[in-house]
């Protein structure tokens, strides 16, 4: 199948500056294409996922990929999605970020030939103010750049000369490419779709209008709810592993709604139309198995932290759930019980009703420590307790590092030894 009637499949594509040529250049060759991502922070969440998924369906279709890691326009500000000016970073964390979304996008595209990574502030910073003005300035209509969405929303509440000139600078970065590697194509959000077809124009006018350049922008993706995706009580959902645990990762996947997880399916894994339609029969016919979930889950979680953090996180998932905690590692424990209640404790051997009383406050008195003790409520490391002599010995297990505490079924205390 043409990769422009998957990603129709798909639901992935909002709007196309020529869907019949791009359509037919696809079908006629392996082209060369563009998303861009500014280093304002050193970490993709998964809202930023979106579009360098559609990026990796062009390469697993033979395709080449760039991607543009904005090091010059990241030093401006993208006013595309905001209300507000930008807060200008210095380089130095331009540079620092920089580096953290390299090593993202090589994790996600693999090292092969078929896939390259660039930074704008190679070209742009060796434009002069003059050059800029003369070359690229004198080309853009005041105009036609007011009736832009993107300016046009920040109207009202202001917009700075240099977030205007935004949309310029983007149009110089598709036609370097263009020129450069032969780029025909730029993709990005619903959002950018003023700042793409500025590109589009660009390159014809300089180029001449039978110059094969596209644009082709994704749809905002909403909740069923109506709510935008990749938010979540705790804020957003990290690619980088020390921001968002594998765990917590997996978890946001298989905890999504059953009027979502099929659209989440067709945007975020490689599965096979017939795959996705099987599952999807599944929501319908064996809702309570949450197959659908899970596979969506192994998938996302695979492509972005590998095999063994879906392993990992299968295991955590599987303790929890069983309250079978023994065979669990310190990283696991790590990740697993990051949300619930936690205490530092000394590795001092302690009788068992005082650990659980004067070292984690745990139990709110000794009379309470000593009945749920005697009503078998309390579990230390998977083990149930009925002894008001045990003694509690924190370096027991789990490299010294932890004692997990478990009372009834499903409330949970982390001692952190130290």
């Amino acid at each position: 199948m043409n990769i422009i009637d998957d990603l129709k499949w798909r639901g992935a594509i909002n709007q196309q500056t020529d869907e019949a040529g791009l359509k037919e250049l696809t079908e006629k060759q392996s082209v060369a294409l563009y998303c861009g991502i500014d280093p304002t922070g050193d970490s993709m969440h998964i809202g930023h996922l979106i579009p360098f998924m559609i990026l990796k369906r062009f390469q697993l279709a033979g395709h080449h990929p760039y991607v543009v890691v904005g090091g010059g326009t990241g030093s401006i500000g993208d006013p595309s999605g905001k209300n507000s000016e930008r807060k200008l970073q210095t380089m130095d964390q331009v540079k620092h970020n920089q580096d953290g979304l390299n090593a993202q996008m090589h994790k996600l595209f693999g090292s092969d030939k078929n896939f390259s990574i660039v930074n704008n502030y190679d070209w742009l910073s060796k434009i002069s103010l003059l050059d800029f003005l003369r070359d690229y300035g004198k080309l853009f209509s005041v105009n036609n750049m007011l009736n832009k969405e993107v300016v046009a929303s920040r109207l009202e509440v202001g917009i700075s000369y240099t977030e205007f000139t935004y949309q310029i600078l983007q149009s110089v970065d598709f036609l370097h490419l263009y020129r450069s590697e032969h780029v025909q194509l730029q993709i990005g959000g619903a959002d950018q779709w003023g700042n793409i077809t500025a590109g589009t124009d660009l390159i014809h006018r300089l180029e001449g209008n039978d110059a094969k350049a596209y644009g082709l922008t994704i749809p905002l993706l909403l909740k069923a709810d109506g709510t935008k995706f990749g938010k979540t009580a705790g804020g957003a959902v990290w690619l980088n592993p020390e921001r968002t645990s594998p765990y917590e990762f997996y978890q946001f996947w298989i905890n999504q709604d059953d009027r979502d997880v099929v659209k989440y399916l067709k945007y975020f894994t490689f599965l096979s139309h017939e795959e996705i339609d099987r599952l999807a029969e599944t929501v319908k016919t064996a809702p309570e198995k949450r197959e659908a979930q899970r596979r969506l889950a192994e998938e996302v979680t695979e492509f972005v932290h590998g095999k063994e953090a879906v392993v990992e996180a299968e295991n955590i998932t599987k303790a929890l759930f069983t309250g079978d905690v023994q065979n669990l590692n310190a990283d696991e424990i790590e990740q697993g019980f990051k949300g619930v209640p936690s205490a530092d404790v000394t590795a001092e051997k302690q009788n068992i009703v005082l650990w659980l009383v004067d070292a984690t406050k745990f139990e709110p008195s000794r009379r309470q420590a000593r009945e749920d003790i005697q009503n078998g409520a309390i579990r230390i490391n998977g083990e149930k307790v009925t002894d008001l002599d045990a003694e509690i010995d924190p370096t027991a297990a789990f490299d010294g590092k932890f004692v997990i505490v478990r009372r009834g079924k499903k409330r949970y205390f982390l001692a952190r030894v130290k």
